[in-house]
């Protein structure tokens, strides 16, 4: 074997697992992060987990992206560690797909429809329509379908490159001395273990084995326990995620290693039991890719079988081995922002998901502190107040997180839909933070009328209350269409903002008249002022939210030109709704 064969070899599994890498991109991207909130969602059935963890796998192509997600959901309280038990035992399940795929390169016959069936028939027309939609067509969907089918194609192509680079080792008598070694069940298992836990993938490492298998100097004496050692291996992509984690996440990686340490041991001990009494005429037999798709699938599928009515035991075990303090809250994560846990990061989709879901209770959190600063004028109580100032330094606190994740979730590869979501997060969490710092504003205002023992005059408080009615619906109106991205719905903030304006004006000019008639102190004018100053501010933050919306789904930022559209004369959309809540609020 040549240094050629050597770098051939090199770049042949460069290709295999860019391909993989690529074509699970693909098909997560495609999927819209559906895949990853179906797993979000799971119901406590063990044996639905384990279909889901099973489906999900096969799709993604790869367990340790599975088990990294599920580490995932675990830390941040979205699964509980029970739950995971099944999706975890599905994706070593899942994972043999791959290999299932791989085998499709022995195929051999003269048939028309069996060489049609060779991925060296059908590769290369899939890479070239793959490439026509990612060059050539501008909808994202179908960019991710030719990037589903350009990995498939490098994928194949780089198992080839393998396949034909290894093969000149069938004559080289120290390559089969070598592989006799891996005869030893214990060998075999270290060298499947310390290959997989390197390549961090256990369907790249099968997929060698695959190629390996062209030399036909592969018995299945050999193969069996590389491959149970390669199952093994795969666990320490989920046990370095775990690093940093909390308890329960541990466990959860700990889990995986325990399932695939008990079944290969249970599997180990009773097939080569077995093989003592009644030798297996296969054993001798050189293996094909096909045979190690089938071992590797039996290996899974009877573990699955064996461990799952054990999965409690999973579990306690893990738990065993990472005990409680006294002190710990596993189950129940008391952080508000374990959801932007950067292990989601590699699943843009649903870090997005998660950003958004953190984004709507900034909001909610952002509006109760707002209506309980409002609540003050009427019945003002210290514990109230300083509920207003802890919920502020909160909503600041989100902003710091989700603005920090977002730039970091920005660097990754997102559909048009999750850039689109990405600018409106980023472009709206301050305004979020502003609106709380003004119900802060609202609440001294309250603080300054108890202490000093002020109050307004009945006409004044009735124009108050007209007022902090509009405010409290543009704010409920703004929030709603954010969190439903409801772009129609956005549409009837700015008619409303622009009758808040002339609120404003309106009820400084009266407070000011009321001043000069005697009607109205000095002190109740500057609260007066900064109630109103503070309403007007509050509904200039829920147009800029209204605004940003409309704008990232029209894929423009002009906010003055938006603006100077809506409000020309001729609108007659604008002026039908000003109209209507010009009516509404219309002071006595």
């Amino acid at each position: 074997m040549s240094i050629f064969n050597v770098l051939s070899m090199i770049g042949g599994l460069a290709l295999f697992l860019y391909g993989m890498h690529l074509m699970g991109e693909g098909l997560s991207k495609a999927s819209g992060g559906k895949l990853e909130s179906i797993l979000e969602k799971l119901t406590s059935n063990p044996v639905k987990a384990v279909l889901l963890g099973a489906g999900v796998t096969a799709v993604i192509q790869s367990s340790s992206a599975t088990t990294v997600m599920v580490v995932g959901f675990v830390n941040s309280g979205i699964m509980r560690l029970s739950q995971a038990v099944g999706i975890i035992m599905g994706a070593n399940i899942g994972t043999t797909a791959t290999s299932w795929i791989l085998s499709l390169t022995g195929i051999e016959g003269d048939n028309l429809f069996v060489n049609l069936l060779k991925p060296s028939s059908f590769s290369p027309v899939l890479a070239i329509i793959g490439v026509v939609c990612i060059m050539f067509v501008k909808k994202q969907k179908v960019q991710d379908i030719g990037k589903i089918l350009v990995g498939f194609a490098i994928l194949m192509t780089g198992m080839d490159a393998m396949s034909s680079a290894v093969e000149p080792l069938a004559d080289v008598p120290q390559f089969t001395q070598i592989l006799t070694m891996f005869s030893n069940p214990v060998l075999g298992m270290l060298a499947g273990l310390v290959l997989t836990a390197i390549i961090q993938s256990s369907s790249a490492s099968v997929g060698i084995l695959q190629a390996l298998c062209s030399t036909g100097s592969l018995g299945f004496a050999t193969v069996i326990p590389i491959i149970m050692g390669q199952n093994i291996g795969t666990c320490v992509t989920a046990l370095i995620s775990a690093v940093g984690a909390n308890k329960n996440a541990k466990r959860a990686a700990l889990v995986h290693l325990y399932f695939n340490i008990i079944g290969t041991i249970v599997f180990m001990i009773l097939f080569y039991s077995i093989n003592a009494l009644f030798p297996f005429s296969f054993m001798e037999e050189s293996a094909t890719q096909v045979g190690i798709a089938v071992v590797h699938s039996t290996f899974n599928i009877f573990a699955t079988l064996l461990l799952l009515p054990f999965g409690n035991g999973l579990v306690k075990l893990a738990c065993l081995t990472i005990r409680d303090n006294s002190n710990d809250a596993l189950d129940n994560p008391a952080d508000e922002f374990s959801l932007l846990d950067e292990r989601f990061l590699d699943k843009p989709s649903l870090a997005m998901e998660h950003c958004m879901q953190v984004t709507n209770n900034m909001a909610e959190l952002s509006k109760r502190c707002l209506f309980t600063a409002i609540g003050l004028f009427r019945d003002y109580s210290d514990t109230q107040s300083e509920a207003v100032s802890t919920m502020e330094e909160r909503v600041d606190r989100y902003e710091d997180m989700l603005g920090t994740y977002l730039m970091k979730l920005s660097g990754k590869d997102l559909s048009a839909k999750d850039s689109e979501n990405l600018s409106l997060m980023l472009h709206t969490i301050g305004n979020f933070e502003r609106i709380s710092d003004h119900a802060c504003n609202l609440c001294d205002a309250a603080k300054e009328m108890a202490e000093k023992n002020m109050a307004f005059s009945e006409k004044a408080t009735q124009e108050l209350h007209i007022f902090t009615e509009a405010v409290k619906e543009i704010v409920n109106t703004s929030f709603s269409a954010f969190k439903k991205e409801d772009v129609e719905l956005a549409g009837t903030v700015e008619p409303l903002e622009e009758v808040i304006d002339d609120l404003n004006m309106e009820l400084k000019t009266r407070h000011i008249r009321r001043l000069r008639e005697g009607k109205c102190t000095i002190d109740l004018g500057f609260v007066h002022s900064d109630i109103t100053t503070n309403y007007e501010r509050i509904a200039d933050h829920c147009s800029n939210i209204a605004v940003c919306l409309i704008q990232v789904k029209q894929e423009g930022f002009d906010t003055h030109e938006y603006l100077g559209t809506i409000k020309r004369e001729d609108n007659e959309q604008f002026k039908k709704q000003y109209a209507v809540f010009e009516e509404k609020y219309r002071l006595p």
